[in-house]
């Protein structure tokens, strides 16, 4: 790795952390032929990728869309600035983001129609189906239906609601993400660790070919990435092209354990990950956070667990549960509501230290010039455009609740709406602020709705303005480090809006249209969404009159006791940990490492040891800061390209398998 131009800066002040001084637009006539290209290329092969092997393209759309468009504007001697580089990353993560990881559901906001076509006409959906709002789904003997025509009028009422939830949605993020970012990054100074990764890819991509030491470390790392790329994703996927089973060197997405210790220590959730991509991540993160995550981790999920088993407070626990079920159970009877309250507990230390800051601010006023401004030149959103933004987004969506299902508890809507949503959001741009990592809440709508008393099926194809904007306080930061005027990320939204809309309405409705979905043609959704199909009827049912006992499992997950004692106990770990001097790091990083598996958790506090005690001390203690996100941002390039060059392979091995020759 080069060293010489990062060792000449002085050591007490990482400059990579630190915003430039100047801001340039990167939205451009470049992003938006890039957006089009993604639109019409990459998304496709999002929509096939998922429903032939349950895969999105996630990483190696962004890298590959990113390399391709900044060679060629390179070689036509107008190479892109770092903004636009960046902007063109986050337009194609956005485009080919993969809507639901568990049904192979990608390419756009119209996959949900399609799952809800299969959904109403599946045996799965009998008990239920003519519970199913229309203004959701057709009927199943809808000509819409059975001539798998997207474009029918019985589509309107449907494609009207999703249109106006999409347009809510980005309304709501934008305008709230923009208020955390302003209350998180300028006001509580959190260094969001994760944000210098995406912010030193772009950097790194525009220096390429010049003698800058970021090209340098990012490709080390991109070389790391296609190596163990290869030997993790590339192996995998063309054995099981060829031979119809996949040949795994490591274990994906980790090595499970939990069923060989059973006896000895039931429900403890053990298993072990290979992927280098953790120990990469233990290089970026703080060593305090990544330790107290490790020990939370192993703590709860390893050594708590059984003694919960033993004191009967695990009921739903079952022998011979993997660790996916193991986790699932247990979070449901003990560590759903104890991370309510631990969260709780953290949303009061953040609100004080928020407090804290203001009164900070206020002395620093009296003793010389302070302003909460913003930076001149950022391109900042007016904070009460913002705010006013999301309000209204919010309201639209209870106004059309309150019409599509007029009997839904309307204090639960507002609740959700107007208090959990924010509050939740802000727990979670704290964390990722501080830890990197968010927090939430799995099954709290199913609960809630459960624990309402409300019970007819239309509540779950309403649009309840349940959401966590907490990960876009991080979006914004990384923006900014990038020096790109953060209008340019409002300009990419409206400019991809119409695009994402039109190409996935069109995509859909060529492949639903075409070929049933799903079919033999595409073997994931033929197998997995069956069993989807019948998890969702379940769900769907459990605030049923008729449905008691999976009503009660949910109804019973919500525990106002345990919630009481994890906000208690997170509150009492705040003044523990103060006592013995443990960093503030350390505190935040054991609160969010609770719910976590260890099997991920270890091996990035390994990764951070090796960084901390090896690298760092060879390197120095600044440059190896420098170097370490710009090391996994290249990384995560060179997966992401091998991964691209896997699909395509695989791809052709499904069409040519479908030749009479």
């Amino acid at each position: 790795m080069a060293q010489s131009e990062a060792s000449e800066l002085p050591e007490e002040q990482n400059p990579d952390l630190r915003p430039p001084d100047t801001f340039e637009e990167g939205f451009t006539l470049k992003t938006m032929i890039g957006a089009i290209f993604i639109a019409l290329f990459m998304l496709p092969g999002g929509i096939y990728l998922g429903l032939v092997a349950g895969q999105g393209v996630g990483e190696a759309a962004e890298w590959v869309t990113i390399v391709l468009f900044a060679e060629v504007a390179r070689r036509s001697y107008s190479p892109m600035r770092k903004q636009e580089i960046y902007i063109l990353f986050y337009i194609a993560a956005s485009l080919t983001a993969v809507v639901n990881l568990e049904r192979g559901l990608g390419g756009g906001p119209f996959s949900w129609l399609i799952w809800n076509a299969y959904f109403i006409g599946s045996s799965a959906a009998k008990p239920i189906v003519h519970d199913i709002p229309r203004w959701a789904v057709p009927s199943p003997d809808s000509v819409a239906i059975m001539h798998r025509e997207l474009w029918h009028p019985d589509w309107w009422k449907p494609i009207a609601l999703l249109v106006l939830t999409e347009l809510c949605g980005r309304l709501s993020w934008i305008g709230m993400g923009y208020a955390l970012f302003r209350i998180t990054s300028d006001v509580e100074k959190l260094p969001f660790p994760y944000a210098p990764v995406a912010a030193s890819g772009a950097t790194a991509l525009s220096e390429a070919g010049s003698e800058s030491w970021r090209w340098g470390i990012f490709s080390t790392g991109t070389v790391i990435g296609l190596l163990f790329g290869f030997i993790y994703i590339g192996i995998p996927v063309v054995t099981g092209t060829l031979f119809g089973k996949p040949f795994q060197v490591f274990p994906i997405p980790f090595a499970d354990y939990t069923t060989n210790i059973e006896n000895l220590m039931p429900a403890a959730i053990v298993g072990i990950s290979f992927s280098l991509g953790n120990m990469l991540v233990g290089f970026v993160l703080p060593f305090e956070i990544v330790a107290g995550a490790a020990a939370a981790s192993v703590l709860a999920q390893v050594l708590i667990n059984p003694v919960l088993y033993h004191f009967h407070l695990l009921p739903n626990y079952h022998f011979g549960s993997d660790a996916l079920v193991t986790k699932l159970t247990v979070d449901m009877d003990f560590w759903l509501s104890v991370g309510i309250g631990v969260n709780i507990a953290i949303a009061f230390i953040g609100i004080a230290l928020v407090f804290r800051a203001f009164k900070d601010a206020r002395r620093v006023r009296t003793e010389s010039s302070f302003s909460l401004a913003p930076p001149p030149g950022r391109g900042d959103i007016p904070l009460y455009l913002a705010v006013a933004s999301w309000l209204f987004s919010t309201a639209i969506l209870i106004i059309a609740c309150r019409v599509l299902v007029p009997q839904f508890p309307m204090w639960l809507l507002l609740f959700f709406g107007f208090f959990w949503s924010p509050f939740n959001s802000y727990i979670s741009a704290r964390m990722i602020g501080i830890t990197g990592r968010g927090v939430s809440f799995p099954y709290l709508k199913e609960a809630s709705i459960v624990a309402s008393g409300y019970n007819r099926v239309d509540a779950w194809y309403a649009p309840i303005p349940l959401a966590d904007y907490g990960a876009v306080a991080q979006r914004f930061r990384e923006v900014e480090l990038t020096g790109t005027k953060l209008w340019s990320l409002i300009k990419a939204e409206a400019f991809m809006f119409p695009i994402i809309l039109i190409a996935s309405f069109f995509f859909w409705a060529f492949f639903w249209n075409t070929t049933p979905v799903p079919s033999a043609q595409f073997p994931y959704a033929q197998r997995f969404w069956p069993i989807q199909a019948q998890l969702g009827s379940v769900l769907q049912q459990i605030n049923l009159p008729h449905n008691g006992a999976n009503a009660n499992w949910f109804a019973k997950a919500i525990k106002p006791d345990l919630i009481a004692y994890g906000t208690l106990g997170g509150i009492g770990a705040y003044f523990v940990f103060s006592i013995f001097k443990l960093p503030l790091l350390f505190y935040y990083g054991f609160a969010g490492g609770l719910g976590l598996f260890p099997a991920n958790t270890i091996p990035q506090f390994a990764g951070a040891v090796f960084g901390r005690r090896v690298l760092r001390k060879r390197y120095g203690e600044l440059n190896w800061e420098r170097y370490a996100p710009v090391l996994l941002a290249g990384f995560s390039c060179g997966t992401g390209l091998i991964s691209m060059v896997s699909i395509a392979i695989a791809l052709i091995g499904k069409a040519v398998a479908k030749l009479p020759y």
